[in-house]
């Protein structure tokens, strides 16, 4: 078989790369009215623009001002083009991460309860998607991804009502994903956080209190701790922001979605108090099929949540997906083998709760550290998980009633910690950016810093909102319909019709 040099297969490569090109621009022309500003674009520009769309980066990058930049026609002023393969990804992953609460987290939270309370988990994950997307385009949006308030904690007024979020990249988060891509993405990510907290009070809670702390736990959180870590003038944006003052990096939530979620939910069930029979009626979960279905779910659902966190279709998502799926796998079967250990039986609910910790524990981490690394990352999220559940929770009494502190604030806690042991620019590129300097030394400092300050938010703004709401509106329904269950009492329906004859 014939062979060609390496150089002539690269030249051949080039020519046949620059005739494509040519031939699509003379297309485009032959399509619509030339500019002047089209004739401008050289054949270089246009492999350039090429190469910047295949490594993911600036595509303006060593064009000329005022020119046109290849294969986009437009200039470097205007709108920056869309990516087909990073766009088509960054959507797929917006809809997986979606799939996460709907039907996910529904079906997961929905076969833990008793039967009496199986739909007041669905309306409360509806309810929460409706109300969180409303806000998103309102508000939430702009004060996390905005920055004309010049602030290292909270973004800008810029976007507010969707205002100039458009088919165009924002050059500040992606260079090839249209805006509106990017914040439908970012608004799952809002509406999943906060309906991970209500695992913790389920059974007994009002269905208008969880509305309105929702909407205030978004305002007061998490707006201000998503834009300190991945707005681009975020006090912790390590990875983008050369002025952060803490340079601590978090990939895909570790800070923002799982610590604040799960130390927001032990405080929020603290003060709520325990269900009616808490410690003297068995409280067993009523379908582990359904939870299994669930946790399925979410982990399909997570490789967009991690993997998509790369917003491109590249080689760090590839990591991502990579080490998301170890750190899972590899958890579910610790927790399982320690229960096996100490009970005699692996129990399918110790594989449910393995994966979900694994999963969390890997979130902040995944685009940063080597599969080797999620391995032990499994190893400690699903070990540490397990005894903070059975443990710690037994000891102290407090009724978690679905293990969210246990879980997403454990591992997520554990996850930002290793995150700045394992980290490395060989994995990730980006980290030499502003942080070549603590990755693999003092990150792991950094890392602490950050997570004190999401504590110290979390904590003080859930007490806050769930006093406030206690001392006004109450949190809870009265002790009648909590016995009767919350699907009645609070939304006129069954989860199960028993009876042929009440069809």
């Amino acid at each position: 078989m014939l062979t060609l040099p390496l150089s002539l297969r690269n030249t051949l490569f080039t020519c046949g790369l620059a005739l494509l090109l040519a031939l699509s621009g003379i297309s485009s022309r032959a399509a619509s009215s030339p500019t002047s500003a089209h004739s401008e674009a050289t054949l270089e520009q246009r492999v350039a623009s090429l190469e910047a769309y295949l490594a993911n980066t600036d595509p303006a990058a060593g064009a000329k001002e005022g020119t046109v930049l290849a294969s986009t026609g437009v200039t470097t002023q205007s709108a920056l083009a869309v990516g087909p393969g990073h766009n088509a990804w960054m959507m797929i992953s917006t809809v997986l991460v979606l799939f996460m609460t709907l039907p996910g987290l529904a079906l997961f939270y929905g076969g833990l309860v008793r039967t009496k309370n199986v739909l007041s988990i669905m309306a409360w994950c509806l309810g929460i998607t409706s109300l969180v997307s409303v806000l998103w385009w309102a508000c939430g949006y702009s004060l996390v991804f905005g920055k004309n308030f010049h602030s290292a904690y909270l973004g800008g007024s810029e976007y507010c009502f969707f205002r100039g979020v458009e088919g165009a990249p924002n050059p500040d988060y992606s260079y090839w994903v249209s805006q509106q891509v990017f914040a439908m993405y970012q608004l799952m990510f809002a509406i999943i956080t906060p309906a991970v907290i209500i695992g913790a009070i389920v059974e007994r809670m009002k269905f208008s209190a969880v509305l309105v702390f929702t909407s205030l736990w978004l305002l007061l959180v998490y707006c201000p701790l998503a834009h300190m870590v991945w707005g681009s003038t975020g006090l912790m944006n390590g990875v983008w922001n050369a002025n952060a003052s803490i340079k601590a990096i978090d990939f895909a939530g570790g800070m923002v979605v799982e610590m604040a979620s799960g130390w927001s939910a032990l405080v929020l069930c603290l003060i709520v108090g325990p269900r009616a029979g808490f410690g003297k009626t068995p409280m067993p979960p009523h379908s582990m099929v359904l939870c299994m279905i669930g946790t399925g779910l979410l982990w399909v659902g997570w490789y967009g949540f991690n993997a998509g966190s790369a917003v491109a279709a590249d080689s760090i998502a590839g990591n991502a997906f990579v080490t998301t799926t170890f750190a899972a796998a590899v958890a579910s079967g610790t927790w399982a083998a320690l229960e096996y250990f100490w009970r005699g039986k692996a129990s399918v609910l110790g594989f449910c709760s393995g994966a979900v910790a694994g999963l969390v524990g890997v979130t902040p981490a995944c685009g940063f550290i080597s599969s080797t690394a999620a391995i032990w990352l499994g190893l400690l999220s699903g070990s540490i998980s397990f005894l903070a559940c059975t443990k710690i929770k037994s000891f102290f009494r407090y009724d978690d009633a679905l293990d969210v502190f246990g879980v997403h604030g454990v591992a997520g806690t554990l996850g930002m910690i290793f995150t700045g042991v394992f980290a490395s620019t060989a994995v990730n590129h980006n980290l030499a950016t502003h942080l070549s300097g603590i990755v693999g030394q003092t990150l792991w400092r950094e890392q602490l810093r950050g997570m004190g300050l999401t504590l110290v938010l979390a904590v003080i703004m859930t007490g806050f909102i769930a006093f406030s709401l206690k001392w006004t509106i109450g949190l809870r329904p009265s002790k009648e319909s909590e016995m009767e269950g919350l699907d009645q009492s609070e939304h006129g329906e069954h989860g199960y019709i028993y009876d042929a004859s009440n069809i």
